[in-house]
């Protein structure tokens, strides 16, 4: 703490797993696929529109492989998490920075999600839910066990921070 009801933080020290790169591939690889199948599909059926359809479908592929070569090795670099006695706070966002900050005294629920692929990839989220407008605090590629420690943490934690009166 540094003057009254001042908490000064550091930027977020911990990294997500490395597997959330290949996690993030993954889904970029189908976001594209069904795209560029159905117009590939389309073109295939469509004799009057089959050029453009191709066309489209081809680009939207050189697009879509060049995000995925690209995008999550900077994500990576960039997504940072903490949790210290005071906060949870995360900063995301390649182009656009964010932090997100939530006191312990704020939290309300701490959740551990895992979808298909990411439990594929041994991978989780943990989503920290408050009272804020903004919504909810979401740690992405976690390692499934540390996503479960975390969440162990964060409610011993809070179970143990008096609520805030504001």
């Amino acid at each position: 703490m540094t003057g009254e009801g001042t908490v000064r933080l550091r930027p977020p020290n911990n990294t997500l797993n490395e597997r959330a790169v290949a996690w993030w591939r993954s889904q970029c690889l189908l976001t594209t696929a069904v795209p560029v199948t159905v117009l590939a599909v389309l073109g295939a059926f469509i004799g009057p529109a089959r050029t453009w359809l191709w066309i489209t479908a081809g680009a939207l592929a050189v697009l879509g492989l060049a995000g995925t070569a690209f995008f999550p090795s900077w994500w990576y670099r960039v997504h940072r998490w903490e949790v210290t006695e005071e906060a949870v706070y995360v900063r995301t966002g390649a182009l656009w920075q964010e932090w997100r900050i939530a006191p312990m005294s704020r939290i309300q629920t701490v959740d551990t999600v895992r979808g298909p692929l990411e439990q594929l990839f041994r991978l989780a989220t943990v989503t920290v839910t408050t009272a804020s407008a903004k919504g909810a605090i979401r740690i992405e590629g976690l390692d499934h066990e540390v996503a479960a420690a975390l969440a162990e943490q964060l409610t011993r934690i809070t179970q143990a921070t008096p609520g805030d009166a504001t």
